[in-house]
């Protein structure tokens, strides 16, 4: 698997368990806003699955899981057989998605390789494109969102809220679109790190006042609904 950076201690990326966290190189969406910049775009030097898991398993006892983000972690053709390992050292496992693989999220989910799943809901549906800088199949994200809804294991859903381009309406037509998920978090837009789009980079991020407002709007369509970031 194309890993192109490794975290050896989170307290925040895995809810309520210690985790190290893994980089994949790549990814099929273009989001302007994205922070990952080197990683989706490759200009980063690959680490050996060999080294992870030789410190995975030096690390045995002390973490509880592994963080599995990118990029876009799914499409990665061999991220079954990296799971499986992973299992093996009794690790849980937490991955960062985009929703555009289903079929994978639910081979992963059916072979219990993942215990949590944060799935990124770009935009409003009718944005979505605008927003990827991709020409996204919108019935791939809807067929995630439900595997998603029906499975057994821990999920949610998260939309950064980036101004100018989307607004409190938007937020509000992705949690009707989301009713009865368990969790849905709107994240704050930051751009205080290089972006894929600099022009991003510019952007002023709505006040907290806009996102705790927007959250009494949208919070009765969910299990936990919360703001992150402010």
């Amino acid at each position: 698997m194309k890993i192109g950076g490794i975290q050896k201690t989170s307290l925040l990326d895995y809810p309520d368990i210690i985790s190290a966290i893994v980089w994949t190189i790549g990814c099929n969406f273009r989001c302007p806003f994205c922070y990952n910049k080197e990683i989706v775009l490759g200009n980063v030097k690959p680490i050996s699955e060999k080294e992870v898991f030789s410190f995975l398993e030096m690390r045995k006892g002390m973490l509880e899981g592994l963080v599995i983000t990118g990029g876009e972690p799914l499409i990665q053709k061999d991220i079954s057989d990296f799971c499986k390992d992973v299992k093996k050292l009794n690790y849980l496992i937490k991955i960062d998605t985009n929703g555009t693989t289903p079929k994978k999220l639910e081979e992963l989910i059916k072979k219990n390789l993942v215990d949590y799943v944060a799935m990124d809901i770009k935009a409003s549906k009718k944005k979505y494109d605008k927003l990827t800088n991709a020409k996204v199949n919108i019935k791939k994200i809807e067929e995630s969102i439900k595997i998603l809804q029906n499975s057994n294991i821990d999920y949610e859903f998260r939309t950064t809220f980036v101004p100018k381009y989307l607004t409190k309406d938007d937020i509000i037509e992705i949690a009707k679109w989301l009713k009865g998920s368990k969790k849905f978090y709107l994240q704050q837009f930051k751009p205080n790190t290089p972006l894929i789009s600099h022009k991003f980079e510019d952007i002023i991020p709505y006040p907290k006042k806009e996102l705790i407002d927007t959250l009494e709007d949208i919070k009765s369509y969910f299990d936990i609904c919360e703001v992150r970031g402010i």
